[in-house]
């Protein structure tokens, strides 16, 4: 019994003979080495129907059409034999055209059934261009002559007629005009399940369906690099081996100069000039067969072409996936190493190789899948999908983003290009017609921030200075406001956060000489009159402290604030909490004058920052107590920057040369430089 839901009423809709469902190819596939293109193209001609006894005798003709004239290659000597008596017969083969300028002549090679060299008129050939490109799968009308010969050869095997498999042609227009009977939810699950997901199935939600749409950038967008890490049977290479006849998969240590770029001897340029994605399946292992072939990755990653040893650039539109399986938690990963770590020794310490990638996808997010995450709806069939996305990439929406936002300045060139490039694709994918809203780029932009950024992070940790800028943001040209965008894995156990703190927050710790707390201070800092609430303590110490440090900037707000930022403006709420250690002690001043200020001039304060040292009412600095146990403690759960006073520059030798290693220690005199070195950008 079919169990039809709206958005396959709707696919069938708009959509019928160009739509399939999904789970039929499975049923029909069985033990036969049958490409799923294949079938679904017979499917979506028979089987785009609701209709259950339809849908059947539909199948049954799937079913005898494959056993009479599906070759399989072990079948290659029967066919040629069968052709031989008959004098004709129609097949479902690979069929690929080759010139022959010698004798300016097209010959046919016909893959599975192994026939080389057969004849084939010059019309069929430019009506069906693609035949030139690689070849495509078709419904083949063979005959056998006896009589051809070319010399003293005879060449008995003819192609009189050609259906092709894959579209011949398409239209995109029909796309363009369709996406507007469906929302955007809509079409993200149509494309979705169209790739083989069933986006309403357990587990998948919908960080999950944004992660797996990326799979597809590289399909739209040229030139596009991507990196994929996680479990196995989680899909990685699925997308690139099923559901496109336009991507090649390439198992690890395969990657030869020869077979990637070009070979020098016969000048045939290779995969990156031939298909729209070439994934490299297992990139744990060894990438390449030749190491001449990392340079010319790189250059071609780079720039989309490279330079043959004869000389003369040669270009490519191939996009490059690297996936491969992480057998550890990222949290493990990241306390020890890098993110890019599981990659081949080959490039896994290379920063100019890595630093090409566009897109870094955290494939640990997405689980292994189950029979239920595999849909059994209706979606496009795959050889209209593929066109679908091939289609696309001509288009660009490079500069989408410029209309409503502009971006941070951490983001160097190859950040910009490549967060550009993520939204470009999403709207390919999600909007064919060319109409998205504000709120549709500011989605795609944060997810694109991400995703490079978790490249840069990366980056930072195999030792590069030049990849320090990582605190990704963008600017809302409406409002002005500048939002930080973070990576879920960055924060891991850390109680402080990774990004740059919202204005207001500031992280210290205490000691009461034995143990020692990490403290969390947070201002808000609202329109009224001049009052002072403080919550989260009931230690007096702390209160005084809070009230001593409010008292300095009150008394000396001509140097400290300007007029319309006085403190009798504002009244301010202070709330001190505790997130680790027994209980919480004084010498916190010096965090909160810095969150006090960040608070009222709304400014974001710097990545992990934590402050140490006390104000007094004068102004004075006052020094840490028990120096080296709090920095320690504030490096170990996440603090980038710990600034102190100068007062105990003296001891920063009891420092042990590992917090130093992951943690900045500058020093402050006063509170004017406490501020410069605390402020965002500052």
């Amino acid at each position: 019994m079919i169990v039809l839901d709206d958005l396959d009423k709707k696919a069938l809709d708009h959509f019928r003979g160009y739509v399939v469902k999904k789970d039929l190819v499975g049923i029909i596939k069985g033990g036969a080495n049958v490409p799923a293109f294949v079938l679904e193209y017979l499917l979506a001609n028979t089987c785009s129907t609701e209709d259950e006894e339809k849908l059947k005798e539909g199948m049954e003709n799937v079913k005898t059409i494959l056993r009479d004239h599906y070759i399989n290659p072990e079948e290659s000597t029967l066919i040629q034999s069968k052709l031989k008596e008959k004098g004709s017969y129609k097949i479902i083969d690979k069929i690929s055209v080759e010139l022959d300028p010698q004798k300016d002549k097209y010959w046919a090679n016909i893959s599975n059934s192994n026939i080389r060299k057969a004849n084939i008129s010059d019309e069929l050939v430019t009506s069906h261009e693609k035949l030139l490109l690689g070849g495509i799968w078709a419904i083949i009308d063979m005959e056998y002559d006896p009589m051809i010969t070319v010399g003293s050869t005879v060449f008995p095997f003819v192609v009189k007629e050609i259906r092709p498999i894959q579209l011949s042609s398409f239209d995109n227009s029909k796309i363009s005009d369709k996406r507007k009977e469906f929302t955007t939810e809509e079409w993200k699950k149509l494309l979705l399940r169209s790739a083989g997901y069933e986006p309403y199935s357990e587990g998948l939600d919908e960080r999950k369906l944004n992660l797996l749409l990326c799979r597809l950038i590289p399909l739209v967008e040229a030139n596009f690099n991507m990196v994929e890490l996680g479990p196995r049977s989680s899909g990685k290479s699925y997308i690139y081996k099923e559901i496109t006849p336009y991507a090649i998969l390439i198992s690890g240590g395969q990657g030869s100069v020869a077979q990637l770029f070009v070979n020098n001897t016969s000048g045939r340029v290779g995969a990156v000039g031939l298909w729209d994605a070439i994934c490299f399946d297992e990139s744990t292992d060894k990438l390449f067969k030749d190491r001449d072939a990392i340079p010319l990755m790189k250059d071609y990653m780079e720039s989309g072409s490279f330079s043959r040893a004869k000389g003369g650039e040669i270009s490519g539109s191939a996009s490059i996936i690297l996936n491969g399986n992480i057998n550890q938690p990222v949290e493990t990963v990241l306390q020890t190493s890098h993110l890019f770590s599981p990659l081949s020794d080959e490039v896994n310490h290379d920063t100019a190789f890595l630093d090409r990638i566009n897109l870094f996808l955290p494939g640990w997010e997405i689980t292994k899948f189950s029979p239920q995450n595999f849909t059994k709806h209706f979606g496009y069939s795959t050889d209209f999908f593929s066109e679908v996305l091939k289609s696309q990439r001509k288009k660009t929406y490079y500069d989408a983003l410029d209309k409503y936002f502009s971006l941070g300045s951490h983001l160097k060139q190859r950040d910009s290009k490549s967060v550009r490039r993520i939204i470009s694709g999403f709207i390919k994918l999600l909007h064919p017609d060319g109409e998205y809203t504000k709120e549709d780029i500011r989605e795609y932009l944060v997810i694109a921030m991400e995703m490079r950024r978790r490249v840069k992070e990366q980056l930072k940790r195999i030792g590069g200075m030049e990849f320090w800028d990582t605190n990704f943001s963008y600017i809302d040209k409406e409002t002005q406001e500048e939002h930080f965008v973070g990576l879920p894995e960055e924060k891991g156990s850390s109680l402080i956060e990774a990004n740059p703190l919202a204005p207001g927050v500031c992280y210290t710790a205490t000691s009461d000489g034995e143990n020692n707390s990490l403290i969390k201070i947070e201002v808000v800092a609202l329109k009224g009159s001049g009052k002072l609430n403080i919550t989260g303590t009931n230690s007096t110490e702390v209160k005084e402290n809070i009230k001593n440090t409010f008292n300095y900037i009150r008394a000396n707000e001509k140097t400290i604030l300007n007029e319309q930022h006085s403190l009798a403006n504002y009244d301010l709420n202070i709330q001190v909490s505790n997130i680790m250690g027994a209980n919480i002690h004084g010498g916190i001043g010096s965090a909160v004058y810095v969150a006090i200020i960040s608070a009222i001039y709304k400014k974001n304060l710097k990545a992990g920052l934590a402050v140490l040292g006390n104000v007094s009412i004068g102004g004075a600095i006052e020094r840490a107590l028990n120096f080296a146990d709090k920095v320690t403690l504030l490096s170990e759960n996440g603090a980038k920057t710990v600034i102190v006073p100068m007062d105990n520059l003296s001891e920063i030798g009891t420092l042990p040369t590992s917090i130093l290693g992951k943690t900045d220690v500058p020093f402050y005199g006063n509170s004017q430089m406490l501020l410069q070195k605390s402020v965002l950008g500052e």
